[in-house]
C-alpha cells in the first residue's frame, strides 16, 4: 500500500494499483481526497517517469520578474472593469501586479513587504485585500517549469464494465448516448496525461492550461499531471470507448485540463482557483470538475481579512464562469465531518503550521461551498456513505461512487483510488450527458436535472444522517443516475416523460403524472407507453395508463411471477382521447413482502 499523499485526507486518499506503471509519490499536501485502497492489479517491473517535473524541464523564456525571499500572494479585489489606478497603487506601495481578472475586479499582486495588505486596505477603491498564503510564493512562478511527459506503456485490448459505472447504470447509458463532442468538460486539478491512451481521443488540447501561481500559461504541455491525481478524475469523466482499459461515464465528450495545482506540492492556492473558474468562463467548459480544496485553509472564514477576500475573490470567479454557461462541481471532502454543523479547523493553515481553531458554519470549505456549485458526496459499496465522506444536510446535494475506482494514471497506467475526489467525476460525467441530450441547456437546468434525477437513498441506522429518504445529509438528492441523464431515444412524434421515482408500498397504489401539452386532436391509436418500474415480485403488480377523462387502459395485470422489474413500451390504442391534458401511471401492488419504485415512464405520441 502506498503511503497517502497528503498529510491528512483531502478530496482524494491515494493512488493504489497500477497497471502499465509503478508510480513513487512523495507527500503533496493539497489533493482533493484521496484513500489508500488494497492493490487491484499487478505493478508493472518498469517504474514510469514521476509525473513531477525535473529541475531540467522546459522553461518559459519569457520571465519578468526576478524572485525574492518573502514574496507573498495577495487578492486585491475592486470594482469590475478598469483597474489601472489600483494597478498603479499596487506598484506605488512595494507590490507586483503578477496578473489581473478585471471582468470581476480581482488582481493578484505579490509583495515582500509586510505592510503591503495593510497600505492597500487604505487605497481608494480597492475593496478588500487578502494573503492567499501564508509561505512564501515559489520562485518556479516566475520561470515555471514544464511537467513531465511521461513515456507511455500500452495495455492490452479489453474494457470491461467496472461496478462504479454499472452502480450508476452508465454502461446502459452508453448505448442510448455516449455524450457529446460539442460538450467540453473542464479538469481543474492537478494536470492531465493529455497523451494517455484512453484520454488522448477526446482531449482538446486548445482549450488546456495551467493557471499554476494564478496566472495561465497556454504553453503545450503546461496542463500536464504534476501528480496523478487530475489524470485519474479525467478517466472517470470521459476516458475513451475504444476497446481498451476503463470507459468513463462520457465517453464522446471532450476535456480540458486546467492545472490549478502547483508542482512539488500539489497545492491549489486561491488565486489558481480564480484563473481556472475565469479560464473555464471564457472557454465554454460546460461542466468543469474540483475535486479540491482552496488552500491552506480547510474552512475559510468571513470574520478574518485575508480569508474573507479568498472567499469573495473565488465567489466572483464561480459566478462569472456560471454567467458563462459553466456549472461547477465539487467534492465534499474526506474528513468524516459534518459540514452543516462546523465547529473546528486544525488542519489548517497547511503551507505552514496548522493550528486548531474555533470555527462555525460562516468558515466555508471553497469551492465546494459557494452557492451553485454541486457538493458531491461518496458512495461506498453499493446505496452505502463512505466512511470517509463528509456530509451535512442543506450541504450534500448529491452522491457517487467514491470508493476503489479504477481509473486512468499518467505514463498510459491504470490505478484505484477513493475520495469524494472520486464520486465528483462520476456526477461531472452524468452534467456532461444531461448537457449532451439537451443542447443549450442552463447551469441551473443541469443542477435542478441532476438532483431531480438522482435515485434516492434512505438514511442508514445512524444517528448522524438527518432528513428524509428523498433528501437527507448522507447523500443529498441521491445517487446520480446517468441512464436517466440521457432518457430514451424516442420514435418521431411529442414526446414526455416524468424521471421522478414513486415508491410502491405493499398492498397500496401510487400514481405519476404527465401533462401533455401542445399536441392538437386526439392522441394515436399507436400511442407508446414506456414503463420503467423497479419491483422484486412483478406477478404482486396491476399497471394502467390513466388517460386525462379517468378511463383506464390496463398495461400489465399480475403476471410474471417472482421475475424482477418491468421495462417494457406498450402500445396502447388510444384515438378515443383528447392528448392534451394529464395522463397517469398508476401501479397497484397487491400482496405483502415486496416493494419497489415507479422509476420512470413517457408517452410517445
Amino acid at each position: 500500500m502506498t503511503p497517502p499523499i497528503s498529510g491528512r485526507p483531502r478530496r482524494t486518499l491515494v493512488l493504489a494499483a497500477t497497471l502499465g506503471a509503478a508510480l513513487a509519490f512523495g507527500t503533496p499536501g493539497a489533493l482533493a481526497g484521496t484513500l489508500p485502497v488494497p492493490s487491484t492489479t499487478p505493478a508493472a517491473k518498469t517504474p514510469a517517469p514521476a509525473a513531477k517535473a525535473p529541475a531540467t524541464a522546459s522553461r518559459s523564456a519569457g520571465a519578468s520578474a526576478a524572485w525574492v525571499a518573502g514574496t507573498r500572494a495577495y487578492l486585491v479585489i475592486t470594482a469590475p472593469g478598469d483597474s489601472s489606478a489600483v494597478r498603479s497603487a499596487i506598484a506605488a506601495n512595494g507590490g507586483t501586479v503578477f496578473s489581473a481578472f478585471d471582468a470581476i475586479g480581482v488582481i493578484v499582486a505579490h509583495s515582500a513587504s509586510s505592510g503591503f495588505a495593510a497600505t492597500m486596505r487604505g487605497v481608494a477603491g480597492v475593496q478588500q485585500v487578502g494573503a492567499t498564503r501564508t509561505s512564501d510564493v515559489p520562485a518556479d512562478a516566475y520561470n515555471p517549469a514544464l511537467p513531465a511527459d511521461p513515456a507511455q506503456a500500452s495495455t492490452p485490448a479489453g474494457e470491461p464494465v467496472r461496478a462504479d459505472m454499472s452502480q450508476i447504470k452508465a454502461d446502459q447509458a452508453w448505448a442510448v448516448n455516449p455524450g457529446s463532442a460539442s460538450v467540453k468538460v473542464g479538469i481543474l486539478d492537478t494536470g492531465v496525461d493529455d497523451r494517455h491512451q484512453d484520454l488522448a481521443p477526446n482531449f482538446d488540447a486548445a482549450d488546456s492550461v495551467s493557471c499554476a501561481y494564478g496566472k495561465p500559461d497556454t504553453r503545450a504541455g503546461a496542463w500536464r499531471d504534476v501528480d496523478t491525481h487530475g489524470t485519474h478524475v479525467a478517466g472517470t469523466v470521459a476516458a475513451a470507448k475504444n476497446g481498451k482499459g476503463v470507459v468513463g461515464v462520457a465517453p464522446g465528450v471532450k476535456i480540458a485540463a486546467v492545472r490549478v495545482a502547483e508542482p512539488g506540492n500539489s497545492f491549489f492556492f486561491a488565486e489558481n482557483t480564480v484563473c481556472g473558474f475565469v479560464w473555464a468562463g471564457d472557454h465554454g467548459f460546460k461542466v468543469t470538475n474540483n475535486s479540491y480544496y482552496t488552500d491552506p485553509w480547510q474552512f475559510n472564514c468571513p470574520d478574518n481579512i485575508d480569508q474573507a477576500a479568498i472567499i469573495e475573490g473565488v465567489k466572483r470567479a464561480q459566478e462569472y464562469a456560471e454567467s458563462k454557461g459553466s456549472l461547477q462541481i465539487a467534492a465534499a471532502g474526506n474528513e468524516n465531518y459534518d459540514l452543516a454543523h462546523k465547529t473546528t479547523d486544525s488542519a489548517s493553515p497547511n503551507d505552514s503550521t496548522p493550528v486548531t481553531r474555533t470555527i462555525t458554519n460562516a468558515c466555508l470549505d471553497i469551492p465546494t461551498e459557494l452557492p451553485g456549485v454541486v457538493t458531491v458526496a461518496a458512495n461506498g459499496t453499493g446505496v452505502t456513505k463512505a466512511s470517509f465522506s463528509n456530509y451535512g444536510q442543506g450541504v450534500i446535494d448529491v452522491a457517487a461512487p467514491g470508493s476503489n475506482v479504477y481509473s486512468t494514471v499518467p505514463g498510459g497506467g491504470y490505478g484505484s483510488k477513493s475520495g469524494t475526489s472520486m464520486a465528483t467525476p462520476h456526477v461531472v460525467g452524468v452534467a456532461a450527458l444531461i448537457a449532451s441530450a439537451n443542447p443549450g441547456i442552463t447551469p441551473a437546468q443541469i443542477r435542478a436535472k441532476l438532483a431531480a434525477q438522482a435515485n434516492d437513498i434512505a438514511c442508514p441506522s445512524d444517528s448522524r444522517c438527518t432528513g428524509t429518504t428523498a433528501n437527507n445529509s448522507f447523500f443529498g438528492e441521491g445517487q446520480v443516475d446517468a441512464l436517466k441523464a440521457v432518457g430514451t431515444t424516442p420514435p418521431p412524434g411529442a414526446y414526455f416523460e416524468n424521471l421522478t421515482d414513486f415508491t410502491v408500498n405493499d398492498n397500496a397504489a401510487v400514481e405519476s403524472p404527465i401533462a401533455v401539452t401542445g399536441v392538437s386532436g386526439n392522441a394515436p391509436a399507436t400511442l407508446k407507453v414506456g414503463v420503467d418500474i423497479k419491483h422484486t415480485y412483478i406477478g404482486d403488480l396491476k399497471v394502467d395508463l390513466v388517460a386525462p377523462d379517468g378511463t383506464v387502459y390496463t398495461l400489465h395485470n399480475r403476471t410474471g411471477g417472482s421475475a424482477d422489474n418491468i421495462a417494457q413500451t406498450y402500445t396502447v390504442n388510444a384515438s378515443s382521447e383528447v392528448a392534451n391534458g394529464t395522463w397517469k401511471l398508476r401501479v397497484n401492488d397487491n400482496a405483502a413482502s415486496d416493494t419497489g419504485k415507479i422509476d420512470a415512464w413517457n408517452l410517445t405520441f
